[in-house]
């Protein structure tokens, strides 16, 4: 056992209260069979903890040992189907009890797995299903649309699905002799999603760097109200199952809802994107105060960037349980901010998390000084293998490039200035969307705003901004421009503004600026 696996290891040991010798035998022996795979820590939950809450969604509760159950059920029905080693799933689920026993059983029998965007169109679906050689597809009856034009060997349908989960065989499943390979599609906001493939080995490493970083303790009840198919919310309920702790899933956003959970299970934890914070501010203050939230100490916010403005307006009416965390689906996590730093640094992504390295440096790769913009470069354990269609990230001295431009304050706090790809050059002047955006959201009549470069004859490109009023607001592109010139250098002032409804997004919450320079 590596260093790594005994800390989680005793991570798991964690929780307070007695535990009978022979249940804690139980728990060990389970965990030592499983320590090599992904789910060796559910395993030992489910040895340990067997009549506490595992999962809660819009059925009702699972217990460790009800989870436990049905994933053998479905790995022993799916083997039938020579589902195993060597074959690759695809998972097509909304957020529920049928995406974890799915995903608990595929990684049991040490096949690959590939977890898919359920806001994709049926092509989009198919051309996955043809890009990651996805042999079994399993998908929910909510999504046997997106499915439709898809050609997999194996399909496992909902019912299929339910019948194995509740009827078959329970016993537990021998670990295969490799675990399989974990693929999460990128955001895909600068083109087609790539899958990000990394070797089914434990998370240990990085779910140890996050908890030392976060106020977070095993048994907290957590509200994932990101999705699970993206990397962040499924790293959130897999860290949360890990630490013996209930996640609570939807398979629809609902602020509101979100609310009423955290309330009625006394959740510590909530895991949301950006715009679901942004969501949560907008229910009504009279709404927001019948719900008592005193047990909340911790939101994890990720998957998008995190504008100042809204951090501190959520911590203004939510207490300073905001944490801002950084990373990608090749790169990992690799920041956290907590409420002091967004607090005092507005904007800040946060410090560099426990073993991982993230430095500031040029084109050529040399590091650069504080305050100085340049490629933001990530060194962690936990960064993808490589893409699933072959070819990776690029690395300078053994670090990833996360296609950010950022910079470091002189207190070791991370910016992300824009994209590499994203940046505008204006009459020759380099402007950063990110800047010019955070001074429009700033405005009182202003909810959200993007801004894009778009074509000009004399300039090479100008700034357009679009950008979604608060509601009630009036706010005119005159006054907006006057308020962005006074606050920024004329070449940033955007040239001209566009009023919308909404902005076109990612099934995380991540603006298509691609689709928004073609308007």
């Amino acid at each position: 056992m590596t260093r790594w696996e005994a800390a989680t290891a005793l991570l798991l040991a964690s929780p307070p209260g007695f535990q009978t010798p022979s249940r804690t035998a139980r728990m060990l022996a389970a965990w030592l069979r499983w320590r090599r795979h992904p789910v060796g820590a559910l395993v030992a939950a489910a040895a340990r903890y067997p009549e506490r809450a595992a999962i809660v969604d819009d059925e009702g509760s699972l217990t460790f040992a009800e989870l436990e159950a049905r994933s053998n059920a479905v790995a022993r029905a799916w083997r039938e189907r020579e589902i195993g080693p060597g074959t690759t799933v695809g998972l097509l689920c909304r957020d529920s009890r049928l995406f974890f026993d799915s995903s608990v059983a595929a990684q049991k029998l040490g096949a690959d797995l590939v977890y898919v965007n359920v806001a994709f169109s049926p092509p989009q679906v198919a051309g996955v299903v043809e890009d990651e050689g996805i042999d079994a597809l399993v998908y929910d009856d909510s999504l046997a649309d997106a499915a439709s034009e898809a050609n997999p060997r194996i399909v496992v349908t909902e019912d299929e699905l339910r019948a194995a989960a509740a009827g078959g065989d329970p016993r537990p499943v021998s670990p295969p002799a490799r675990a399989g390979r974990v693929v999460v599609l990128t955001s895909g906001t600068t083109g087609r999603p790539k899958g990000a493939v990394r070797a089914g080995r434990p998370n240990a490493l990085q779910g140890a760097a996050l908890v030392a970083s976060l106020p977070v303790m095993a048994g907290d009840t957590t509200v994932v109200a990101a999705p699970l198919f993206h990397a962040f919310g499924l790293f959130g309920a897999n860290l949360a199952l890990a630490l013996s702790s209930t996640v609570v899933v939807r398979r629809r956003f609902d602020p509101e809802t979100v609310l009423a959970d955290v309330a009625r299970h006394r959740a510590r934890v909530l895991i949301a994107v950006p715009i679901m914070l942004q969501r949560l501010l907008a229910i009504p203050p009279g709404t927001i105060d019948r719900y008592d939230l005193s047990s909340l100490r911790v939101v994890l916010c990720g998957g998008a960037a995190l504008s100042g403005e809204l951090a501190s307006r959520f911590m203004d009416r939510f207490g300073d349980v905001l944490y801002n965390v950084y990373g990608s689906s090749e790169a990992a996590m690799a920041t956290v901010a907590g409420p002091r730093d967004l607090r005092r640094a507005p904007g800040t992504t946060g410090r560099p998390v426990p073993g991982v390295v993230v430095r500031i440096a040029d084109q050529r790769g040399r590091p650069l000084p504080a305050g100085v913009s340049g490629r933001v470069l990530v060194g962690s354990g936990m960064r993808m293998d490589q893409y699933s269609g072959g070819g990776g990230k690029d690395v300078v001295n053994g670090l990833v490039v996360t296609g950010d431009l950022g910079h470091f304050d002189r207190w070791g706090r991370l910016y992300i200035d824009g994209r590499e790809d994203d940046m505008i050059v204006s009459g020759g002047e380099n402007v950063f969307p990110g800047e010019v955006e955070e001074v429009l959201t700033t405005h009182p009549g202003v909810e959200e705003a993007a801004v894009v470069g778009v074509q000009d004859v004399e300039f090479g490109q100008r700034l357009k901004a679009f950008v979604i009023r608060a509601h009630g607001s009036a706010v005119t592109e005159d006054e907006l421009k006057s308020y962005a010139h006074d606050r920024l250098a004329r070449f940033k002032t955007p040239r001209e503004i566009v009023f919308v409804a909404a902005l076109p997004r990612t099934g995380t919450g991540k603006v298509l600026k691609r689709e928004l320079a073609t308007r």
